[in-house]
């Protein structure tokens, strides 16, 4: 059996070869919840991790009201998250409607689905949450960013291409431009969204 000295010794010595491992190797992915120090990553892991949230828009039907719907979405195919949240939607449904009318809207991610709280509250500091305010706009489908964002829902979400075509379903993005994210006590983190989308510049960040 190793002493303690020896198995400290390993473990340095594991921790020193992982960071010192050339980048070219592989593109740098997050084995777990970042650190409560690293927000920005944090905002990016959840991102990346989740497959729905709760896109909030100003109601066309509530008189001006806010509202709230369960959507999926996919911020790039696994591995290859971008930050920028794609939804796939029809006008049928009110929160398509609500967007073509007034952009403004707010998107709300939570730690809790992925199940890295464990047993702790959803609404306690530690378990992040994450809300991302911009406008909602269509995205051309005879676009390439079309083309990556059916990539990256379709990815993720396979029976999307199945959905009825007489529903007339097209794709959304959320143009970010307020990042509101809790993962610790003291307050939101500051973020700027440069700060947001430029983290990990060719790199990735990874995917469920």
């Amino acid at each position: 059996m190793l002493s303690p000295a020896h198995l400290a010794f390993a473990a340095a010595f594991l921790l020193v070869f992982r960071s010192s491992a050339p980048a070219a190797a592989a593109r740098p992915i997050f084995d777990g919840k970042p650190s409560p120090s690293e927000a920005t990553a944090t905002a990016r892991w959840l991102a990346a991790q989740n497959t729905w949230g709760v896109l909030s828009t100003i109601s066309s039907d509530l008189s001006g009201a806010p509202f709230g719907n369960v959507v999926s979405y996919s911020d790039g195919v696994p591995g290859e998250g971008r930050g920028i949240p794609y939804f796939y939607l029809t006008t049928l449904d009110p929160t398509a409607r609500d967007a073509l009318e007034d952009e403004r809207t707010s998107f709300t991610l939570s730690e809790f689905p992925l199940g890295t709280c464990g047993k702790i509250d959803p609404e306690n500091p530690t378990c992040a949450k994450l809300t991302l305010n911009g406008k909602l706009k269509m995205v051309d489908l005879q676009s390439s960013e079309a083309d990556l964002a059916k990539l990256a829902l379709f990815t993720k979400h396979a029976e999307m291409k199945d959905w009825p075509k007489n529903h007339h379903f097209k794709i959304f993005k959320l143009e970010i431009e307020n990042i509101f994210l809790i993962d610790w006590f003291g307050g939101p983190k500051p973020i700027s969204p440069s700060q947001y989308l430029e983290f990990g510049r060719n790199q990735s960040v990874m995917s469920s």
